[in-house]
Parts: C-alpha cells; sequence; structure tokens
C-alpha cells in the first residue's frame, strides 16, 4: 500500500515541477519571479515536514502521511482556482499549502526504514523511492492531456497538471488511510520493546549469575540509545545541499527551454526524464548504500552534480538531448545523496525520537529547496542559466571535501579512543563511510 500510494503522489509531485514555473511566469509575468512557486511549495514542505513529524510521532505513519496528502490536495485544488480567477495571493497560499505533497513523498521513505535491518536501510528507502517513479514519469507526459481538460472547464491550459494533483494526491491520502496496516512506525515501536524486554531478562539471569563473580567485577551496562550528532548532521548536510542544487537548476529549465523555442509538451518530456532519473536508480543506489558505504555513495552525489551542472551550462540551448541528458544527470545525483542521506540519518536516530527528528531534517531540506528555487529566478534573469547551472554544480562539488573532512575527523576520533567505547567507535567508523 505505501507504494500504491506513492506512485500516485508521484503524479501530484510532477505538477509543481513541470509546469510551476511556467505557470507563475504567466500569471506574474516576470522571469525573475518564476522560480517562486518553487520556492513556496518546498516552503509548505518545510512546515508540513514539521506537522507530519509531530503526528507520526504521536499516532504512527499512517495518520501523518495520510494527512499529508490530504492537505495537498486540497492546496492543488487551490492552485487551480487560482489559475482560473487570476488571482495571485491565492496562487501563493495554495502552493504553500501544496507543498504538502513534497514533504509526504519524502517522509514516506522513512516509513521503508522503519522496519529494516541497518544493513539493508539503504534498500529498504531505494523501495519506496522507486515506487514514485512510475506517476513522477507520467504527470509530465499528461501536459497536454490535462491541458485540454482545464481549457475546457474554463482555467488556464497550465493549469492542468494540477488537477491530476488534486485526484492523485486525494488517492494516495485514501490508500494509506485505510490500507497501511499495521502502521510501520508502530510495529518497529513493539518490536523494539520486545528485544529490549528480551535483554531485560537476560540481564537479570547474568545478574543472579554474577554472585560466583569475584568482588570488585561488574556486569557491563546495555548503552542507552542516543542520537548520533555527527552522524545525524552528516546526512542532514548531504540531503541539503543536493536539494538545493536540483531544486535550483530543475526550476528554470522548464523555462530555459521555453524562451529558446521549445514546446512545453517538449519541456514536460524532459522534466519526465529528470524525475524518472529522480526516483528510477533507486534500487542500484540503495545496494551501493549498503555495500560501499553511506558516505561514498553521498560523495559520489556531489561529483555527478558537478557534471550535470556543467553540462547544462555548456548545452546548445536549441540541443533537447544535450539538456535532456543534464537534466537525468542531476536526478542520479539528487538519488544519490538522498537515498544515502536518509540512511545516515536513520541510523543516527533512536526510535524513541526517530519520526520528529527526522522531520526536522526535512525542515531543512525543504528550505534548502525554497532558497534555490527562490534564487534561481533571480540569478536567471541577472546571469543567465549557464551561470546557475554551473554554480550549482559548484556548490554540490562542496559535499566532497566536506565528507572527507568529516572521514578524517571520524578517523583521528578512533585512534584517540583507541580500544574504548563501542560508542564512540561506532560513530567514527559510521562517519568514515563504513557500512553500520
Amino acid at each position: 500500500m505505501l507504494a500504491l500510494s506513492q506512485t500516485l503522489s508521484g503524479a501530484g509531485l510532477a505538477a509543481g515541477i513541470t509546469v510551476g514555473a511556467l505557470l507563475a511566469e504567466e500569471m506574474l509575468g516576470s522571469t525573475g519571479l518564476a522560480g517562486l512557486p518553487a520556492a513556496l511549495f518546498t516552503g509548505g514542505a518545510a512546515l508540513g515536514a514539521v506537522g507530519i513529524g509531530r503526528v507520526c510521532q504521536r499516532w504512527g505513519r499512517r495518520p501523518g502521511l495520510t494527512a499529508g496528502y490530504a492537505t495537498a490536495g486540497l492546496g492543488s485544488l487551490g492552485v487551480v482556482a487560482a489559475a482560473g480567477l487570476g488571482s495571485v495571493w491565492l496562487l501563493f497560499l495554495s502552493l504553500l499549502v501544496y507543498g504538502a505533497g513534497t514533504a509526504t513523498t519524502l517522509m514516506a521513505r522513512y516509513a521503508g526504514a522503519d522496519l529494516a535491518a541497518p544493513t539493508r536501510r539503504g534498500r529498504a528507502v531505494s523501495l519506496v523511492l522507486f515506487a514514485t517513479t512510475l506517476g513522477a514519469v507520467i504527470g509530465p507526459n499528461l501536459v497536454g492531456v490535462t491541458g485540454e481538460v482545464a481549457y475546457g472547464l474554463g482555467v488556464p491550459r497550465l493549469a492542468g497538471p494540477f488537477l491530476l494533483a488534486v485526484v492523485a494526491y486525494a488517492a494516495a491520502a485514501v490508500v494509506l488511510g485505510l490500507f497501511l496496516r499495521p502502521d510501520p512506525l508502530h510495529l518497529a515501536r513493539r518490536l523494539a520493546e520486545a528485544k529490549e524486554a528480551s535483554a531485560e531478562t537476560d540481564t537479570a539471569a547474568g545478574a543472579e549469575a554474577a554472585q560466583d563473580v569475584p568482588a570488585g567485577a561488574t556486569a557491563p551496562a546495555a548503552p542507552a540509545a542516543r542520537i548520533d550528532t555527527p552522524k545525524l548532521v552528516t546526512g542532514a548536510v548531504v540531503m541539503t545541499f543536493t536539494q538545493l542544487v536540483m531544486i535550483a537548476i530543475m526550476t528554470m529549465t522548464p523555462v530555459h527551454m521555453r524562451a529558446h523555442g521549445h514546446a512545453t509538451e517538449t519541456a514536460g518530456l524532459v522534466i519526465a526524464l529528470h524525475v524518472a532519473a529522480m526516483y528510477l536508480p533507486s534500487p542500484l543506489t540503495g545496494m551501493l548504500v549498503d555495500r560501499v558505504g553511506r558516505v561514498r555513495v553521498a560523495a559520489a552525489s556531489g561529483i555527478v552534480l558537478l557534471a550535470a551542472g556543467v553540462l547544462a551550462a555548456l548545452a546548445p540551448a536549441h540541443s533537447v538531448p544535450a539538456l535532456a541528458t543534464a537534466l537525468v544527470l542531476l536526478g542520479i545525483g539528487w538519488n544519490f545523496g538522498l537515498v544515502s542521506g536518509t540512511a545516515i540519518v536513520t541510523d543516527a536516530v533512536p526510535l524513541a525520537t526517530r519520526a520528529s527528528t527526522q522531520g526536522l531534517v526535512d525542515v531543512g531540506i525543504a528550505v534548502a529547496g525554497a532558497t534555490g528555487g527562490m534564487a534561481s529566478g533571480l540569478v536567471v534573469a541577472t546571469g543567465g542559466y549557464s551561470t546557475l547551472s554551473l554554480g550549482g554544480g559548484i556548490v554540490a562539488l562542496g559535499l566532497v571535501p566536506l565528507l572527507v573532512l568529516r572521514g578524517r575527523v571520524g578517523r583521528v576520533g578512533r585512534t584517540d579512543t583507541g580500544a574504548g567505547t563501542g560508542a564512540g567507535a561506532g560513530v567514527s567508523t559510521s562517519v568514515a563511510g563504513e557500512q553500520t
């Protein structure tokens, strides 16, 4: 059921990234403000991540994700109404609400990791993301069809994909609300409690046996579950950087293409390929994260995003294959960063605070996306699309030295502690990129 809801949500998610910037450019009459929709719905994703994270923490994944998709459906309907009425302020408000869908689609990946063993978390996350592929690819290719439906209803054609988003998000909410049982977070907690009870029984048995231990000897205490802060920060930074760069370049690509004579359907095809690259490689990425190491895959994301930025900057504006290749690389780089970063964050947070902490991390990701979306239009208006693309690639490359430095700090910590506590060694090992 989680996979089906992700397929549906992918179609809703595609509306904003395919025609959001074009709709704003048309309604506002300004290329410099074309990045505003991405800033608004990613800003809405930040607000949504806080709320959804808290609901999941208190009541479970099912009510949190269901509420998120229902809210996104309402926002999508508001965008359609704003386009029909020509109301810019209603458009702004509705895009904020629509952003809850982005937050929910991303936070669903954590539900996939709730019941996974640490050695399989990358693959568990990747399967949820992979399920988003079908809807996310189909959505942009229905720009023409949904546009005609919208026109028949008396609203601008560019509002058509948001009509699809209304149906897709509402259906995702119904699927999760009725069929996501048992709740994965609740089940993970029950399993953890059962394991802890078993451990306490073993400890009690050990205490009885300790009566025969020589005086002065002590039994080892079970380590308390706590947040691994260095690991948490590492995962959050990886996802923040990749989101910032991906949103910035992706948002302005349709605007760039239409400014050079390409049809909206052509831009929709390029975005469809980009979205496919965001989600389709997930199973392979998950396997690499689990086998090669979280941080190594995270560093690879920076390199791939640099290649995407350079190619987009150098691609002739008339060349659809070159732009499509750049956007495919952009999607793959984002996928590397999201899957590896999610696994790192999940490793770092105990079940007791997992959902709320993950929600706060996704707030940072959404804020980064909002920043990238808002800045992208301003950069293109002043310096051009090539400047935006190249600058984004350079920002992404900054991940590599940061991760190398993080790894060196981890190795120093391991050297200093020597045969010290297992907790300290675990932090150093995981940050250095080894499997957990």
